[in-house]
């Protein structure tokens, strides 16, 4: 069969904006397909679910309208991003969705056109983009299905997993992060890659070589156990780590994550009160090799709900890269991936899990890269650029 070699430019369907604290798979894959030569146009969410009224939903709304106002903006060799400017509420009404797609294939033409993108390849992480490249002539098709959001608070479940299931069969290629991703996705496409999430190496690396610490980890006795992430008690279980808390005083646990995202959790109230558990907020990218020079176990304490069951943490091999073994709840993904790692279903089991990794050590330079493998994003992105080429 005679394929044709795919092209160098990519329409990139996200669900994360790309100046969100922490980067995730969106953004990685965007920089890492333009460090290989695309270029990519970033199209950030139309919203998959209802916005409410609190002041965070309200200052992006706000923050959407002043971006959407303005043409893709360059934000890295190779990367544009586009903030579709839309209505941001009603999305269930046909006559609402019909007037935002329409606008957001608008605005992807004219950037096609100013910036001669020929057959773009598409790349999606959501399946409500279907509208928005009709009569686009693109290349081939491909869905990224890194975590079940129609299990997420505020999704519309039925709608989601029926445009889902309209999304599949069109696909050239379909990769997940997770065997129940792969189960949800199998009946509607021929072939469907278990691919999990990776890592940038090198970056987290860093934290294996001598350094000083920042002063604010430096000050904190060890042991250090960590949790670096998004602080959302929807994935966060925070009461385990307070029962934890409570039954190693001795050991320091430290919080690194927006406090913009926490929630309501009366958990994190009761946390805060502890003095052996410190937040240190946000820190940046570049930051988090550094902060984890420090830390002695990383951790994974997290709820296991519809959503949180077929997640794959960035932060597993973000950790192992870093040299720090990990311990983690019985997410699905420990069932297939155990380097490095202790698994716990229990308060008491997590407590053992954490002494064991405490017992063990750091990994060695030749274990972390042994335990990472090909798990980085140049090894993973070459794999599934391969399969979608094959596939046209």
């Amino acid at each position: 069969m005679i394929t044709t070699p795919i092209t160098k430019d990519c329409l990139l369907f996200a669900t994360a904006d790309w100046d969100t604290p922490y980067w995730t798979n969106k953004q990685h894959t965007a920089h890492h397909l333009a460090l290989m030569g695309y270029r990519v146009l970033y199209i950030e969410s139309l919203g998959l679910r209802s916005p409410t009224a609190n002041a965070k939903d309200l200052k992006r709304i706000w923050q959407r309208l002043k971006s959407g106002l303005r043409p893709p903006k360059q934000v890295e060799a190779g990367v544009w991003v586009l903030s579709p400017i839309a209505i941001p509420f009603k999305h269930h009404w046909t006559l609402i969705r019909i007037i935002n797609q329409g606008l957001l294939r608008l605005c992807i033409k004219l950037f096609m056109q100013r910036h001669r993108f020929r057959k773009p390849m598409i790349w999606t992480y959501h399946p409500f983009m279907q509208s928005s490249i009709k009569n686009i002539q693109g290349g081939p098709l491909v869905y990224h299905c890194v975590d079940d959001l129609s299990a997420m608070p505020g999704i519309d479940a039925e709608k989601f997993n029926a445009e889902e299931q309209r999304l599949l069969p069109k696909c050239n290629a379909v990769f997940v992060t997770s065997q129940a991703l792969k189960d949800k996705c199998q009946p509607f496409h021929a072939e469907i890659y278990y691919f999990p999430n990776v890592v940038d190496s090198d970056h987290f690396g860093l934290a294996r070589k001598e350094g000083t610490l920042p002063a604010d980890i430096a000050s904190i006795p060890s042991p250090r156990i960590a949790y670096i992430g998004s602080l959302s008690d929807f994935k966060v279980d925070f009461e385990l780590i307070h029962s934890v808390a409570i039954c190693r005083p001795q050991w320091s646990f430290v919080l690194i994550g927006d406090a913009q995202e926490e929630s309501n959790s009366p958990w994190v109230a009761k946390l805060r009160t502890h003095p052996n558990v410190h937040f240190l907020g946000h820190k940046t990218y570049n930051q988090l090799p550094i902060y984890l020079r420090g830390i002695d176990v990383g951790t994974l304490p997290t709820l296991i709900n519809d959503y949180t069951k077929s997640m794959f943490p960035m932060k597993y091999f973000e950790y192992l890269a870093a040299g720090v073994p990990v311990a983690s709840t019985l997410l699905d993904f420990t069932r297939q991936h155990g380097a490095g790692l202790k698994v716990a279903g229990s308060t008491e089991e997590f407590i053992a899990a954490i002494n064991e990794q405490l017992q063990r050590g750091k990994l060695t330079s030749e274990e972390a890269v042994a335990f990472v493998g090909e798990n980085t994003w140049f090894a993973r992105l070459k794999k599934m650029l391969a399969i979608v080429e094959a596939s046209q």
